[in-house]
């Protein structure tokens, strides 16, 4: 890789890891997980900055390189995650806590996600796309993000205490 794309190509990684690796931790759930992911997919990236540099959003090419790796990581080796409803031991109860626990809600239910429906829930609701951006970040029709969403949106809602959490959060909701 020539000089001038390697500094572009850190310069993209400077400006938008952090942004990343959120999406990434949304869509695995774990934060070492999450770091993993973004590492993957920016290893990738960095494979062939040329043509992601040369696209129209390298951000989205990016994006849908972290979906493809988080589905890649399912393909590989079934990996199981079991979540518990509640930690097994509990600690006093502060608005700091609360938070957590409402987090981990909301987790515990995108977990329970197929891997498709977590994907453009969190695209579309978290990172809020619009569904032409995730159709094309995810190499489908915006017909399918249309039903994925609404089928994980769905199910979220059958999920025990996010309604809840739902209830608690401000107005506007909160990243």
């Amino acid at each position: 890789m020539q000089a001038e794309q390697e500094d572009r190509f850190q310069e993209f990684v400077r400006a938008r890891w952090s942004h990343l690796v959120r999406t990434a931790y949304l869509l695995t759930g774990d934060a070492h997980h999450a770091e993993d992911l973004t590492q993957t997919a920016l290893a990738k990236a960095y494979r062939s900055w040329r043509r992601v540099s040369g696209s129209d959003n390298p951000e989205a090419y990016v994006r849908r390189m972290l979906v493809t790796c988080n589905s890649d990581r399912f393909r590989k080796r079934r990996v199981k995650e079991s979540l518990t409803d509640v930690p097994p031991e509990r600690a006093g109860r502060d608005e700091a806590v609360a938070r957590v626990e409402e987090r981990g809600v909301l987790l515990g239910a995108l977990a329970g996600l197929p891997p498709r429906q977590r994907a453009v829930v969190v695209m579309r609701y978290w990172e809020d796309l619009s569904e032409a951006e995730v159709a094309e970040v995810l190499g489908c029709s915006p017909g399918t993000v249309k039903s994925q969403a609404s089928k994980g949106l769905a199910k979220l809602r059958t999920y025990p205490g996010l309604a809840q959490v739902m209830d608690r959060a401000p107005q506007g909701g909160t990243k």
